[in-house]
C-alpha cells in the first residue's frame, strides 16, 4: 500500500548521498582514494555536494557507502591538530576554513554491503529518512548555480503542492541512450509534469531528450516500492522505477534547472569541472591559456 504524501509545508531537511562504487574509471587512483574524494583543483567532489544541500536548507545528511570508505565521512570530521598548527603559523583564514568544513551538517554513515543499484542504496537510508520528504544527491553530478540546484527542486515542490521533483537537462541525441530519459509535458517554464521515465532507451524509442541528472526531491512513498526489491535495468534495483510507480497517485515533476553541470564520474567530466573552476581565477585562467597555446 502506497504511503501518504507528506504535507507540502513539511520542510525538506534530510539528504541521502550514495557514494559506493569501485571508481574503475579513475584507477589506479581509486585503489586507495575513494572516487568522491578526488578533487576539482583543491576541493573534493563530495564537498561540492554537501555545500549545495546545506545551502538549500538541509541539516542532516546520510552518506551511503561501501565498507572501507570511512575517509569520506572522516573528511568532514574535526582536525584539531591541523587547525592548531595553522593558527600557530598565523594561517587563521585557512584554519577557519577547516572548522567550517567540520561544521557544515550532521553527517552519518550507512553501509551498502551489496552493489544492487541506486534504488537499493536509497533503500538503505529508510530509517534515516523516516516519514519525511528527502533529497537524493549523486555527488558525481557537480552543479554550479546562483540558486543551488537542490533549492531549485525544493522550490518547485513547494510551488506544486508537494510530491517528487527530478532534476533534468536536455542532452544531445548521441548520449540519450546512456541516460535516464523523462516523458512529460512542460507546464511552466522549465517545469514538467512527468508521465514516465525510461532508462537508457534507444534514440528512436526515447520519449524526449530530457535527461535525469543526479538530484531528486522525493516523497517517502518511494520506499514502498523499493522494499519489494524489484529488479529493473541491468538487473539492479532502480530508483527511477520506484518514482515511476508513484505517478498517478502522487505528483511527480521534473525541473530543468539553471546552472553549469559537469559529470565528474569520468576523467573527461572531471577535467571539464577543473577548467570551469580555473576559469573563475585570473591567475589560473592564464595558466590554462598558456598550456593550450603550447598545443596549437
Amino acid at each position: 500500500m502506497l504511503a501518504a504524501m507528506s504535507n507540502e509545508t513539511t520542510p525538506v531537511r534530510k539528504a541521502v548521498m550514495p557514494v559506493a562504487g569501485l571508481g574503475t574509471r579513475f584507477l589506479p587512483t581509486t585503489r586507495s582514494v575513494p572516487k568522491i574524494l578526488i578533487p576539482i583543483l583543491n576541493v573534493p567532489v563530495i564537498e561540492y555536494a554537501v555545500r549545495e544541500v546545506v545551502n538549500s536548507g538541509i541539516t542532516d545528511i546520510a552518506i551511503v557507502m561501501s565498507r572501507g570508505m570511512e575517509e569520506v565521512v572522516g573528511y568532514f570530521g574535526e582536525r584539531r591538530e591541523l587547525v592548531d598548527i595553522l593558527e600557530e603559523r598565523g594561517r587563521t583564514e585557512l584554519a577557519a576554513m577547516q572548522r567550517d568544513i567540520a561544521s557544515l551538517a550532521r553527517i552519518e554513515t550507512i553501509y551498502q554491503d551489496e552493489p544492487r543499484g541506486l534504488g537499493h542504496a536509497v533503500l538503505m537510508a529508510r530509517d534515516f529518512v523516516a516519514s519525511e520528504p528527502f533529497v537524493v544527491v549523486l555527488p558525481d553530478d557537480v552543479i554550479w548555480s546562483d540558486v543551488p540546484a537542490t533549492r531549485q527542486l525544493i522550490d518547485v515542490r513547494t510551488a506544486q503542492g508537494g510530491g517528487s521533483v527530478i532534476a533534468a537537462l536536455e542532452v544531445p541525441d548521441d548520449v540519450v541512450s546512456s541516460k535516464g530519459i523523462i516523458d512529460g509535458e512542460e507546464i511552466s517554464d522549465g517545469v514538467f509534469s512527468v508521465s514516465g521515465m525510461v532508462e537508457k532507451p534507444a534514440l528512436e524509442d526515447a520519449p524526449s531528450n530530457l535527461s535525469i541528472i543526479g538530484r531528486y526531491v522525493l516523497e517517502p512513498a518511494v520506499f514502498d516500492y523499493l522494499e519489494e526489491e524489484h529488479t529493473g535495468a541491468g538487473g539492479e534495483i532502480q530508483l527511477t522505477d520506484a518514482i515511476e510507480a508513484t505517478i498517478g497517485r502522487l505528483p511527480v515533476h521534473a525541473c530543468r534547472f539553471t546552472g553549469h553541470h559537469a559529470d565528474t564520474g569520468n576523467p573527461g567530466g572531471m577535467l571539464e569541472a577543473a577548467l570551469y573552476e580555473a576559469g573563475k581565477d585570473e591567475g589560473l585562467r592564464e595558466l590554462v591559456r598558456a598550456a593550450i597555446s603550447e598545443w596549437e
